[in-house]
């Protein structure tokens, strides 16, 4: 283990339950007023967890009346308190909230990036060709049920691979399993980190990747 790993490693909180997206979480946070310092709890709808190690982030949901209020917290924050599962959701739970929004806002294309949530057929047939994502890896090489953020490119570093990259892909209820849009090849280099590895395939291939994807589909569904 290198040096930036064993300082990445001390930043990790340990006591984070296990959650995922559907999930209903209170966070407590600390806030500070002065000298003084109390606890502010927000509860919601986990709606997205992105990232990994410990730069990984999630997203709760709450709602306040007819409005729903996000935020966006770092999981392994000193500011964070606590992290109690409330409740496990369901996903078609889950689902059902998400097609609302979608609906009352009158999305008819989703790109996801950093969405880790696996949807069912039953969400994806109502959207077909309508919905894409960007995974960090040349599929079909590290991907499927547990490959996300930090944990590609640790595995494509543990097998050794010189060469990494990105994929566009169409969405459907298997995991990683829709067509391929786009890909772009990266250079894995000696010394890497999953961090560092993660970097340069954001900036040389990600990054470029999922707008033009997103542009080019748009403008042929327009065409159509």
């Amino acid at each position: 283990m290198n040096l930036i790993d064993r300082i990445n490693k001390k930043q990790i909180n340990p006591n984070v339950p296990a959650f995922q997206v559907g999930d209903t979480v209170r966070v407590d946070v600390k806030i500070k007023e002065g000298k003084r310092e109390r606890i502010q709890a927000f509860e919601g709808i986990v709606t997205a967890r992105k990232g990994g190690s410990v730069s990984e982030t999630f997203t709760v949901r709450k709602k306040s009346g007819s409005v729903g209020i996000n935020r966006v917290f770092p999981v392994n924050s000193p500011l964070i308190d606590k992290i109690t599962v409330v409740k496990k959701g369901s996903v078609e739970e889950f689902e059902n909230e998400l097609l609302k929004v979608l609906s009352d806002n009158d999305i008819d294309f989703i790109v996801f990036a950093g969405f880790l949530a696996i949807l069912t057929e039953r969400f994806t047939s109502k959207y077909p060709g309508r919905i894409i994502n960007i995974h960090p890896s040349l599929i079909p090489a590290f991907c499927g049920k547990g490959y996300y953020g930090l944990k590609v490119h640790e595995a494509a570093l543990e097998y050794g691979v010189k060469v990494s990259g990105a994929t566009v892909h169409y969405v459907n209820e298997v995991t990683d399993g829709g067509k391929i849009i786009a890909q772009k090849a990266v250079e894995v280099k000696e010394g890497d980190t999953p961090e560092i590895l993660q970097r340069r395939i954001m900036e040389e291939a990600e990054w470029k990747l999922l707008p033009k994807a997103t542009e080019d589909i748009c403008a042929k569904l327009l065409e159509d």
